[in-house]
């Protein structure tokens, strides 16, 4: 089958479930989900022509406010969005609507060199080539909230009461992932009033990152049908613990798993130690992308559970690096790396690019990891407490710019773009308070 035949038919089978549009996103460099859609009698011109849309969306700031670059910004030039028809969903808490994941290409068809998902997509299939299977999933945490913005949970921490109090609301949402193909592994409520954490099953890298995507949809799409709002901010109260969006990990390469099975700390092979090693040398440079808002900031503090030193720790979560060991039964395939620095302002196929980059990158180096930090790194004392993580964006842009492999990976024109982005909004929020700053980004993510 032709790929206008193969759109053809997908739009005429979406038809008839009763879809009448598609919501084309892309997740662009303030980690802001932005959209085109188009009637379903569209759909097969679009996945063949691409829709219409300006490259000035790599220099949007969070509140919609604009900056430039180098290589991208103003108001000229015209880009192409591509639904990625294999991964459509018809979205079950929006009657009438699909949704698909876009890439960005030229209007000649090329690649556009800003485009994170193909970022995603190549990091992937290089990794691939060399033998890598990597399998990653978000957790998504969000707030939810009254629509006066109060919480819509009073209930404790984790408590039973909270899921009785919204027990309607939670049912719909697995069902409605549930219908949309999403393998949700469980749904609690967190630390924070309010506040409730999903996690779905892992996946490959793009996968992964699409998921999280769609998960979110999801969320925001069933809240509003019960009067609710939700949030996936960093902070959504100044001075509370945030919203985390924590990536697992797991890895294989040539079918060996790397996290389990050897003679390094905690059945770690050399290469899966290479690995964490990697990622815990780059995590000055990844924190760039992972926890990259201003409001990020205000969530990577101390005994916040956000991680914000640079150490890892088997099963310590104020590490930010997790080694998760799993029962000793499923080792060989539960066994996996969480990347704790990460919230819901990152762009999640950044991230899944940069990962895969580096473990990809680590694997074949002789890494060895540091002395694992069992406990809260805040309560050592200050002369043994390991690095805190970047405090400001010009330090995380900074780390991000001077890793020779994150900056080739990304590339000059995406480089630039992205770090235009953070330090115009560094500049734009100087001297605001916790509190204005939280109040100006709570509803943006």
């Amino acid at each position: 089958m032709d790929d206008a035949a193969r759109s053809d038919r997908i739009a005429a089978d979406l038809a008839a479930r009763g879809v009448h549009a598609v919501a084309l996103t892309w997740v662009d460099n303030a980690g802001v989900t932005r959209v085109k859609a188009v009637p379903i009698r569209r759909l097969a011109h679009a996945a063949a022509w691409g829709v219409g849309m300006s490259p000035v969306f790599d220099v949007f700031l969070v509140d919609d406010s604009v900056t430039t670059s180098e290589h991208v910004g103003g108001p000229a030039g015209d880009l192409r969005l591509f639904p990625d028809l294999d991964r459509v969903a018809v979205l079950a808490a929006q009657p009438g609507w699909a949704w698909a994941p876009a890439d960005r290409r030229t209007q000649d068809g090329e690649p556009w060199p800003c485009c994170q998902r193909t970022l995603a997509r190549t990091a992937a299939a290089r990794a691939a080539a060399l033998g890598f299977e990597l399998r990653m999933a978000f957790e998504v945490e969000w707030y939810l909230a009254t629509a006066g913005g109060d919480p819509a949970a009073i209930g404790p921490a984790y408590g039973m009461t909270r899921v009785v109090e919204v027990s309607a609301y939670l049912d719909e949402l697995f069902q409605a992932l549930d219908a949309q193909d999403v393998p949700v592994d469980q749904i609690h409520p967190e630390y924070s009033p309010g506040q409730f954490e999903v996690s779905v099953a892992a996946a490959d890298p793009v996968l992964a990152a699409d998921r999280t995507v769609l998960v979110r949809q999801t969320v925001r799409a069933v809240s509003q049908r019960y009067g609710l709002r939700a949030s996936f901010a960093p902070v959504v109260t100044a001075g509370q613990v945030g919203n985390g969006q924590h990536l697992h990990v797991s890895a294989r390469r040539d079918g060996q798993a790397l996290f389990s099975g050897g003679g390094g700390p905690y059945g770690l092979r050399p290469a899966g130690e290479a690995a964490m090693a990697g990622l815990l040398r780059r995590l000055p440079a990844l924190t760039a992308l992972a926890t990259p808002g201003v409001a990020s900031r205000l969530r990577l503090e101390p005994q916040r559970w956000a991680a914000p030193y640079r150490c890892w720790g088997h099963e310590n979560r104020e590490a930010a690096l997790r080694l998760v060991t799993g029962s000793p039964d499923e080792r060989d395939r539960a066994a996996n790396v969480e990347v704790k620095c990460c919230d819901g302002a990152a762009n999640p196929y950044l991230v899944v690019a940069a990962v895969t980059e580096i473990v990809a990158a680590s694997c074949g180096q002789d890494l060895r990891l540091p002395a694992e930090v069992p406990g809260d790194p805040a309560l050592l004392p200050e002369d043994r407490r390991p690095e805190r993580l970047p405090g400001t964006a010009a330090v995380a842009v900074a780390a991000l710019r001077a890793d020779d492999l994150l900056a080739g990976l990304l590339g000059p024109p995406l480089l630039e773009a992205y770090c235009a982005v953070r330090l115009a909004e560094a500049d734009r929020f100087a001297g605001a308070t916790p509190e204005e700053i939280v109040e100006a980004t709570r509803w943006r993510y």
